[in-house]
């Protein structure tokens, strides 16, 4: 990790998002005390890190393991004797996570979102005010994915303040309201998820493939524009602000006599945002 540094706003859900290898693992093992950072410091309710902090954090940061030929509710014992953890909490957790009507079946007989579904409940034992997972939904199929993500709007919606890393940048999207990008191991952005991921604004303009040079030339000389992109046949604008008009620049390009055969106002997707941002064409968000 290089120089990350962010702050995590209580009651958010806070997504840690990067492509794999990024270091979003690395970081969760760092601030969970499970790895030694070689320089840097972090704090944990605005003081530093000790035991009594961790008593207030549920973690999941790998695959939790369960006894497959013992029931949910057995499971949760043996978790909540591992931790310290009084066996009287176990009903409360098993009905956070819709699992009470299943505490008697084996763990064998559990879909893979009620599997992870159980991992959360050993995570809420003794109520923790902070919950971090490392990739909650990795290995799930559709519906075990459907499943956790409302699991954890349901707990945001509570008052926990949940900090999640994923490289799925639909996952963030959908749940987190705050987020931080990484990128090998540096921190990109981060703040308020529809700041930082938000559709952008910009202008596909064309006047004839001749013309294209005297179009870029005229469109640079625009104020506030951030970049031009020359397609084949097209250019993109995108101005400093994100705002972008489309009849000042059908005016603009006129006055300096060029006429225009194609403006079509367009917006960036935010899978092609994140791509950008992270410049890793190893790992495509949204796929496994």
């Amino acid at each position: 990790m290089h120089q990350v540094s962010f702050e995590v706003p209580q009651g958010s859900v806070f997504g840690v998002l990067g492509p794999n290898g990024s270091g979003k693992t690395t970081l969760l093992g760092i601030v969970m005390d499970v790895l030694k950072a070689s320089d840097g410091t972090y704090s944990w309710f605005g003081e530093p890190p000790s035991e009594k902090h961790r008593q207030q954090i549920g973690t999941l940061l790998e695959t939790p393991n369960f006894y497959h030929y013992l029931s949910g509710e057995q499971n949760l014992r043996i978790a909540a004797a591992i931790k310290g953890k009084g066996e009287g909490d176990i009903p409360r957790v098993l009905e956070m996570v819709n699992l009470s009507e299943r505490k008697h079946s084996k763990f064998s007989t559990y879909s893979l979102g009620m599997k992870q579904r159980l991992a959360i409940a050993s995570c809420l034992l003794g109520n923790p005010s902070v919950l971090v997972f490392d990739e909650p939904t990795n290995g799930l199929d559709p519906v075990g994915i459907a499943e956790t993500r409302e699991m954890i709007k349901r707990l945001a919606k509570e008052g926990k303040t949940i900090i999640l890393a994923s490289h799925l940048l639909d996952e963030v999207e959908k749940v987190c309201t705050h987020v931080a990008i990484l990128r090998r191991g540096e921190l990109l952005m981060a703040g308020d998820v529809n700041e930082v991921l938000t559709n952008e604004d910009f202008i596909e303009l064309g006047a004839g493939a001749t013309a294209l040079e005297a179009l870029r030339s005229a469109l640079s000389s625009l104020p506030n524009v951030r970049q031009l992109k020359v397609q084949e046949e097209h250019i993109q604008l995108y101005a400093e602000n994100g705002a972008v008009d489309p009849a000042a620049v059908n005016r603009h390009c006129f006055e300096k006599g060029i006429v225009l055969t194609h403006l079509q106002l367009r917006k960036k997707s935010l899978e092609t945002k994140f791509m950008e941002l992270t410049d890793d064409q190893q790992a495509k968000p949204g796929r496994r």
